[in-house]
């Protein structure tokens, strides 16, 4: 057993100072036969601690439910990180932002009678009891002084950047000791006087998050931390992407030269990311600050460790860094993985979305429009669909699209309206007579900001012509079975150079002889999702900037694999390919 406190200059471990040289690895963003390899590539760069935050969402995805198994396995992923002989620093939120959805905050929290989030509200409060006393297995006993890897736990995340409600503080506080945790508690906030002012208690160890202006980033967080070890908890040595901007890329040797000045003076510190990984699903999060921009698939972040696993350059020139204050086994690197070579895979079948609606969900009939919340559906795509009969002009509008809604009259295609093009109406054709049917993609929930735990879907009221329309029918679409094929649809083959409508199903199967890590590149087709042997890659968007998605390579199997391809508008053949390196897109030079 060992102790670890927090002393006068130094975090202490047994007694002696000890520097925390940490790196970022979430958990949930890494398929769970890769943690062990992406763990021991941090230890081989020097680090001798793993930071994870914990994404309540996904553990929760309804109230009284909390998974635990596969990806979502961190007692399993916590004692990888001692067994390589590493500690662990973990961040439970309850908010997390981490460019995941809605910051973590599970989506039925405001169904669930809370009134507010991430402030002192009792049925808030109360849902956070719940969910810590569901960690308490997982991270009491292991915890440092019960021979578990764990050093620090944080409390909140950036609180200072959304509110000041130190009572909510206080009460979180008093929630993580109650359940058992009895490690030294960190806060993290950028280093400015207001974020450091009203993010944190005085019995709380302040952090910083910040990339750049190390030394006067220390100084500043010194004053509002006069004692004990100076900390960067959030090292940003690159960032995320959004779909339609530029791949972000940041320099190796400017973020070694911060790094060596935060060394030189002695501070701790956890670079964000180590190894950033992908938004696997329908996990990404988004931003809105006038514009609604959801995050890309990878989460690559131009980490030292790139998504597949590969130290990059500025993995070397960090290590380099590290190598003058710790000392490092220059015979102990990592070894480059040989990625699966080019193939091209033929998709062979197509089910029209049309013709697979009775196997998707059941259908909501509602006089009042309702969002994907008031459904209890907080992912992914819903069908909304009414009966018209105008005659002559008319026009379909509502208060809000949340995210993007794709509009058809008798199964074709009239347009779509975009929440970041500030789209809330369309013109339909002339003497609209027939079925009306919306097809609403939630393309991921704000995860920083007041817009935090908005609704998704259609909102407030949709008119036709000005008139509120009052019969909706709704169909949120439960995409799980999706990977076994729609075995009751009617599938239709597609040859290789007919090309794809959708919205559909597009399915086949592909051989492998020696599963490794791959690309899947998604050139000639639109927008949509695609699921390899039951896993959901992600979402693709021709927009960019990544045009090929992540494959790991213990997803697949030896012969026969199968995928499906779920387009939202067109491609020009039922034909993907495997290609063995990433396709992050333009920088923006």
């Amino acid at each position: 057993m060992s102790h670890f406190e927090i002393g006068e200059r130094d975090f202490m471990l047994d007694g002696q100072p000890h520097r925390i040289i940490s790196g970022a690895l979430h958990y949930f963003r890494v398929h769970p036969e890769q943690w062990a390899d992406r763990i021991r590539k941090a230890r081989q760069m020097g680090l001798n601690a793993i930071e994870t935050y914990i994404p309540w969402n996904a553990h929760a995805p309804a109230r009284g439910i909390f998974e635990t198994s596969g990806i979502l396995d961190l007692g399993r992923f916590l004692d990888l990180v001692s067994a390589e002989g590493m500690h662990a620093i973990v961040r439970p939120g309850p908010y997390i932002c981490a460019e995941w959805d809605n910051g973590g905050l599970p989506a039925w929290l405001f169904d669930s009678g809370v009134n507010a989030i991430r402030e002192d509200d009792d049925a808030y409060l109360g849902a956070i009891r719940e969910y810590f006393e569901q960690l308490a297995p997982i991270l009491v006993p292991r915890q440092i002084d019960t021979g578990g890897p764990i050093i620090l736990i944080q409390i909140e995340n950036e609180y200072g950047a959304y509110g000041d409600d130190h009572v909510y503080l206080e009460k979180l506080v008093q929630i993580n000791r109650d359940i058992g945790l009895t490690v030294p508690f960190t806060t993290v906030d950028q280093p400015e006087d207001r974020m450091l002012a009203n993010g944190s208690l005085p019995e709380l160890h302040k952090t910083g998050s910040f990339g750049s202006r190390a030394a006067e980033r220390l100084a500043i967080l010194r004053r509002y931390q006069p004692t004990g070890p100076l900390m960067c908890s959030e090292f940003w040595v690159g960032w995320f992407d959004h779909w339609g901007a530029h791949h972000h890329t940041t320099a190796a040797e400017p973020a070694a030269e911060e790094l060596d000045v935060m060394l030189g003076l002695g501070a701790s510190v956890n670079i964000y990311m180590f190894h950033g990984g992908t938004n696997f699903g329908f996990t990404n999060g988004a931003n809105d600050k006038g514009v609604y921009q959801p995050t890309v698939t990878s989460y690559d972040y131009d980490a030292p460790l790139d998504e597949s696993g590969n130290p990059t350059a500025k993995y070397w020139a960090l290590r380099a860094v590290i190598a003058k204050y710790a000392d490092l086994d220059d015979s102990d690197v990592p070894v480059p993985t040989q990625p699966m070579d080019h193939a091209v895979v033929q998709l062979s079948s197509k089910v029209s979305l049309w013709e697979s609606l009775d196997q998707l969900g059941e259908e909501n009939q509602e006089r009042v429009l309702p969002t994907h919340d008031d459904l209890a559906h907080y992912s992914g795509f819903s069908v909304y669909s009414i009966e018209v009969a105008v005659s002559g002009p008319s026009v379909l509008d509502f208060d809000a699209i949340r995210d993007r809604a794709q509009v058809f009259l008798n199964r074709q295609p009239v347009g779509t309206m975009a929440r970041d093009h500030h789209e809330t109406s369309i013109t339909l054709p002339n003497d609209a007579v027939g079925t009306l049917q919306i097809l609403v993609e939630d393309q991921g929930r704000v995860n920083y900001g007041p817009r935090l735990g908005e609704p998704k879907g259609l909102i407030g009221e949709g008119r036709i012509n000005g008139k509120a329309v009052e019969e909706w029918n709704c169909l949120p679409l439960d995409l799980a079975g999706i990977p076994g094929g729609l075995p009751g649809a009617n599938h239709h083959p597609v040859a290789p150079d007919q090309p794809v409508s959708g919205p559909a199903f597009v399915l086949g199967d592909f051989e492998v002889h020696t599963p490794a890590d791959t690309f899947l590149s998604m050139g000639g087709w639109t927008k949509g999702i695609v699921w390899i042997n039951g896993f959901c890659l992600g979402r693709y968007w021709s927009r960019g900037p990544q045009d090929a998605l992540y494959v790991p390579g213990p997803l697949l199997r030896k012969e026969k694999n199968s995928i499906t391809v779920f387009e939202l508008h067109a491609a020009r053949a039922p034909i993907v390919e495997l290609v063995p390196a990433p396709g992050l897109g333009h920088t923006e030079y």
